[in-house]
């Protein structure tokens, strides 16, 4: 609660009488009690760790892992909350100013394990996330829709995503939004929102995709243009079910706040709402189509992709008027399976309408 109403000195202060509780109530329990006393172990060192007492969180998993009797699973999760102490007493070392807020990305189910993960599939959430935040930096920021190249080196200098380690969980990282020193030259006049401004917005845009993409995302994105980008951008976040089956977004500092959860469920709910707003095809549009291959080659430049299938043999579609694409939508997708949707025109070729991963 004290978190909530924003009385953080409070809550620091409340977290270190919990985790002395929780200490007591491991010296209290019998020897033979195992897997209760790694509970509570871990229990004491996670609320000093989340009062910000680094020194008592470390001296208190010293203890415990070095002359106590806990189960295997609490000495994993103890030693990794000390990595994550390090962590961030590296970064008040280095002096870089961040937001208050972490945004904690799980991915689950199918062929991810606690604390391990496809590394393929993690780099590329990674840079999906990436490429949300400087989406919702621009959105802000007021700058027109950008649809080729990455974003400005000024508005890449003022806010920087940074990959944090996170607490153990099924396989999660964190992402900290690195707070500008100085207003960057380049930008002119135009106004540039506070870190963690970006970090609540980002939060709204995803939450509204995930639950409510035809309603409440116009509310959150009134830009159409803005608006499709997100939409796509949250699609490829959220699994199809063959690697994974739920990645889940959620704040590190608001706890009271309901993760974002994309699902399979979700992916197609967005995907939906995506083609209800495609413009309508003319007359002779030609018969629609869908092709699962590699995607191999893009030149958005001169509106084309090309897509390698094995149809049983292999052999390499260029469709054009990829115009609609968008650099860090696609980006992510080259040399990965994907789904191509088109039209065949009267002429043989293919006209692009939509692309996205096969996980």
């Amino acid at each position: 609660m004290a978190v909530r109403e924003g009385r953080i000195l409070e809550a620091n202060a409340l977290y270190l009488q919990a985790s002395d509780s929780e200490r007591q109530a491991f010296e209290s329990l019998e020897q033979d009690k195992i897997r209760t006393r790694g509970v509570s172990a871990v229990g004491s060192v996670a609320l000093a760790y989340k009062a910000r007492d680094f020194t008592a969180a470390q001296q208190l998993a010293y203890r415990f892992l070095g002359n106590e009797i806990i189960p295997p699973f609490a000495v994993a999760q103890i030693r990794n909350i000390v990595q994550t102490i390090w962590t961030e007493q590296a970064i008040e070392a280095a002096g870089v100013k961040f937001s208050k807020d972490d945004i904690l990305v799980a991915v689950r189910g199918g062929q991810i394990m606690t604390g391990g993960a496809p590394l393929d599939l993690i780099l590329r959430k990674v840079e999906e996330v990436r490429a949300m935040f400087y989406r919702t930096v621009e959105m802000l920021m007021n700058i027109p829709l950008r649809v080729r190249g990455t974003p400005k080196h000024e508005v890449q200098q003022l806010f920087r995503p940074w990959l944090i380690q996170a607490p153990a969980g099924s396989y999660q990282f964190a992402v900290r939004l690195e707070s500008p020193s100085q207003l960057e030259l380049g930008l002119g006049t135009r106004y540039v929102p506070a870190v963690d401004e970006v970090t609540r917005k980002f939060f709204d845009i995803v939450s509204s995709a995930a639950s409510d993409p035809e309603q409440a995302l116009v509310a959150a994105v009134p830009d159409e243009g803005y608006r499709k980008t997100f939409l796509k951008l949250a699609r490829n976040l959220a699994p199809t079910g063959r690697t994974y089956s739920e990645l889940e977004i959620k704040s590190a500092m608001r706890p009271q706040l309901d993760g974002i959860i994309l699902a399979p469920s979700a992916r197609k709910a967005i995907g939906e709402t995506i083609k209800k707003s495609a413009p309508p095809q003319a007359a002779d549009g030609g018969k629609r189509i869908t092709f699962n291959g590699v995607l191999r080659a893009v030149h958005l430049d001169q509106d084309w992709l090309e897509v390698t299938v094995s149809d049983p043999e292999e052999k390499h579609i260029r469709i054009d008027n990829a115009g609609e694409a968008i650099d860090d939508v696609v980006g992510p997708m080259v040399n990965r399976e994907v789904k191509v949707s088109a039209r065949q025109l009267p002429t043989g070729k293919f006209s692009f309408e939509d692309i996205e991963p096969i996980d």
